[in-house]
C-alpha cells in the first residue's frame, strides 16, 4: 500500500480487510459492468438503445430518420451494440430489424427511468 497523509487517529483494520476482500470477490463484475457502461457512455448509442426499449424494433432506416443521422454513420453503433450483445437482429426479406435484447433491459432500464421521471435533474 502507498504511503498517503491521512489524519484519521486509527485505522479500522477489519473495515480496510473487509472491503479489500468484497473489491476482489467482484472485481470480473467491476469490469464487465464498467465495459458495458462505457459502451451506452456514448449519447448516440444511449438514445438508440432508448428507442429500441421502447419501440421493441426498428430498423436502420427508422433510427437514421429518428436520430437525423446517414444510415452508415446509424450501422456502426449498431454493429457495436450487436457486438457486445446489446442488440439482436432479425431480417424479414431485405429488411434487418434491431431490438434491444431482454438480458440487458434490467441493466438499462434504471437509466431509462431517470430519462423518463427527470431529465431536468439529470
Amino acid at each position: 500500500m502507498e504511503n498517503n497523509s491521512c489524519i484519521r487517529k486509527e485505522a479500522d483494520l477489519n473495515q480496510i480487510k473487509r472491503c479489500k476482500e468484497q473489491l476482489s470477490e467482484v472485481e470480473e463484475a467491476v469490469g464487465a459492468l464498467t465495459d458495458k457502461l462505457s459502451l451506452v457512455s456514448n449519447s448516440v448509442r444511449l438514445k438508440i438503445l432508448y428507442v429500441l426499449q421502447a419501440e421493441e424494433r426498428l430498423c436502420v432506416c427508422d433510427l437514421s430518420d429518428i436520430l437525423n443521422m446517414t444510415i452508415p454513420a446509424v450501422s456502426q453503433h449498431l454493429r457495436k451494440l450487436k457486438d457486445r450483445d446489446f442488440v439482436k437482429s432479425e431480417k424479414e426479406g431485405q429488411t434487418i430489424f434491431y431490438s434491444l435484447r431482454d438480458d440487458h433491459r434490467e441493466l438499462l432500464a434504471p437509466f431509462f427511468n431517470l430519462l423518463n421521471r427527470q431529465p431536468e435533474a439529470i
